[in-house]
């Protein structure tokens, strides 16, 4: 995986700790700890699968001795019935390990899938699908995976990642006389060379101005199709221009058709449907 071992082993022991922290009461009442069993993680939808690696440390976090074979390969589209993997060992540590594994599974293969259809709708067009900080705290960068494992990009991954300079930042400093213009030249200068500057506006004429004041990429802020085209025109090249707010399936295309170099889709990561994917215990 594109993340380091070590933050996935974090947030999959937290995850352990708050569902086996006080043990597996009916687990422990009712299976022979010897018990040996094997069980088959199964798709129940269509969608794109991701999270097999942190699925796989789920299951060794709880037993190293259990088998876990991948049968399909991350990124794949899976259909209903498609076997995604086998584990197989002591069925205390399947059972034990089932719904800490197929929670993350679901979810990161629900935003690959919502994501993949964002890509698939604007297929043959210059735009990018990108992602937000809208994400589920703590598990940030295990979502920004799943958009790229489902066809996305990244946009900031934090704070630090980049100046994006908005409405709020704005209108604070509007209290104190400054224009779009000063603020975004303050923002180059005090800004660090490696970062891009990136400011949010409302028209297509603060789309120019925040082009002709040396601003890296303009975020067109919840515009219509036609103030998106005009501010396309009147930028002319000179900044990257990244749709923003409102943004759905049903619109994307014609979002995608003004021209825009990236949009931008909150939903990508605060409320794709979890693929359905269970876990079945062979007899």
């Amino acid at each position: 995986m594109e993340i380091e071992r070590k933050q996935i082993e974090e947030v999959v022991d937290h995850a352990l700790a708050e569902d086996l922290g006080w043990g597996d009461v009916t687990t422990q009442a009712v299976i022979p700890p010897e018990l040996q069993g094997r069980a088959s993680i199964v798709a129940k939808a269509s969608g794109v699968l991701a999270g097999t690696e942190v699925a796989r440390m789920v299951f060794h976090r709880v037993d190293p001795s259990l088998q876990f074979d991948l049968v399909i390969p991350e990124g794949s589209k899976v259909q209903p019935g498609d076997v995604i993997a086998k584990v197989e060992g002591r069925v205390t540590s399947i059972l034990k390990a089932e719904r800490v594994a197929l929670n993350f599974l679901q979810w990161l293969s629900g935003i690959a899938s919502e994501t993949r259809c964002y890509v698939e709708a604007i297929k043959g067009l210059g735009g990018r699908i990108m992602d937000t900080r809208k994400t589920t705290p703590g598990l940030r960068f295990l979502e920004k995976y799943a958009v790229r494992v489902g066809g996305g990009y990244n946009h900031r991954l934090h704070l630090g990642n980049g100046v994006l300079i908005k409405d709020n930042h704005l209108a604070a400093l509007r209290g104190q006389g400054m224009g779009l213009g000063e603020v975004i030249a303050r923002a180059k200068q005090k800004a660090s060379q490696n970062l891009k500057v990136e400011v949010e506006v409302k028209t297509a004429e603060e789309a120019r101005e925040a082009a002709d004041a040396g601003a890296d990429i303009v975020m067109l802020d919840n515009m219509s199709l036609k103030e998106m085209r005009r501010a396309v025109e009147l930028v002319g090249g000179r900044a990257l221009l990244e749709a923003s707010g409102g943004i759905t399936l049903d619109n994307v295309r014609r979002v995608a058709e003004t021209g825009v170099d990236f949009i931008s889709v909150g939903a990508l990561t605060h409320s794709p449907k979890a693929l359905d994917i269970s876990l079945e215990l062979e007899g």
